[in-house]
């Protein structure tokens, strides 16, 4: 029995002391446990206290591998004893912030059911993946300086679009959202990371949101890709779940059709058996599987770091839209519409094709854990607000 008496700290539910998210509230760095908040700053955690001692996650994720295991190891002593250590405060999550400071934000594009879904859409008389696709990790740099905390409201954003007459100015008539899943970059900064060595460099898992205005994007992304329709707002969890916690959850990524160069090649699996569920206003309306991604996080990394370029400490990279091969599986609502074409119903009776002012969105996701217990990812909420 643990010392921790909260209903939903027990290995069935989503943030159990299999899970462990590391976050920053009022009173500094924690962990969750259920639905609660375990300050760190004040508990004999030995070599490991010093980076954990303020209100931000950067000195941890600097620290790299050995560390990170360490205190993971040593806390999970901690919550599973039978009397609480000194120093032990529980706090409420309410006052949860973004735990780091975001370095670098790439954003990729390797679902290769989403990538279908667009590429039919957009161009249904030719092929709907691009000849790159299964070849490379597509992927575009983001703006770090719009990466915002769960329960952030986003603002409708302005941008030009395609007019009968000529471009118009206003705001996004076709806002969405791209249901995606996030690694945390720590460790020395490094170069030409490989596969085998990526995960050496990811502290954690995050879910994501990358809002994406659909009109704005169609008119300005050729030929050099999204702006605008991507910069204005990228939401992401408050606690960041360690990397590992998915030891059970990793699976092999679905084969791609041709031989990939060396850089690319993994010896072991890293995709991660998560299933997400996307609710608007409250109704689920699609729960997209990760394990479907064609591209891992180490492949990702591997590309983004093998023209020489560094991943450090608080760099944050997405998968991209996560969706499976089913309709109910899709992560965007440019998919579940059909750009519009089939707007689907929400359970108070209303439609949607795109999201209207006030609506808000939440993504939840879980993997499986260790000995039958279920992993957790916090959740990542958004309302939209008017222009």
């Amino acid at each position: 029995m643990s010392w921790i008496s909260d209903p939903n700290f027990t290995e069935d539910q989503p943030f159990g002391p299999q899970t462990l998210p590391y976050g920053v509230v009022d009173g500094g760095v924690a962990v969750r446990v259920g639905d609660r908040a375990l300050l760190l700053k004040s508990l004999a955690l030995g070599k490991c206290s010093e980076f954990v001692q303020g209100d931000s996650l950067d000195p941890l994720l600097a620290a790299g591998r050995p560390v990170w295991s360490a205190l993971r190891a040593k806390l999970r002593e901690v919550v599973r004893s039978s009397s609480a250590p000194r120093g032990a405060e529980l706090v409420g999550i309410e006052t949860a912030k973004l735990p780091f400071t975001v370095g670098d934000y790439v954003d990729f594009y390797s679902s290769r059911h989403h990538a279908e879904n667009v590429g039919r859409m957009f161009r249904p008389d030719g092929d709907p993946l691009t000849p790159n696709w299964t070849h490379l990790p597509i992927g575009y740099h983001g703006r770090a300086g719009t990466v915002y905390v769960s329960g952030t409201d986003v603002k409708r954003p302005n941008g030009q679009k395609r007019g009968s007459e000529g471009p118009k100015f206003g705001p996004s008539e076709r806002l969405d959202i791209e249901a995606e899943v996030g690694f945390v970059c720590g460790g020395p900064r490094a170069a030409n990371v490989s596969t085998s060595r990526a995960a050496e460099h990811v502290f954690g898992v995050a879910l994501v949101n990358d809002w994406s205005a659909r009109d704005i994007q169609a008119w300005e992304y050729q030929p050099l890709g999204p702006f605008l329709a991507k910069s204005f707002a990228t939401s992401i969890s408050a606690w960041i779940t360690p990397l590992e916690a998915f030891s059970v959850a990793r699976v092999p990524t679905p084969p791609l059709p041709n031989k990939l160069h060396d850089y690319l090649t993994c010896d072991q699996p890293w995709g991660l058996d998560i299933t997400i569920t996307v609710e608007l206003n409250d109704t689920i309306v699609a729960r997209p599987p990760f394990r479907e991604m064609s591209w891992s996080f180490v492949q990702q990394l591997a590309h983004m770091t093998v023209n020489g370029a560094t991943v450090r400490p608080g760099d944050l990279f997405a998968s991209g839209t996560v969706s499976g091969p089913e309709k109910h599986e899709r992560g965007s609502f440019l998919e579940l519409s059909w750009g519009g074409k089939e707007p689907f119903k929400l359970d108070d009776g209303s439609t949607r094709s795109f999201l209207e002012d006030g609506d808000t969105v939440r993504l939840t996701a879980t993997a499986p854990g260790e000995g039958g217990s279920v992993v957790g990812l916090a959740e990542v909420v958004g309302t939209v607000r008017s222009a």
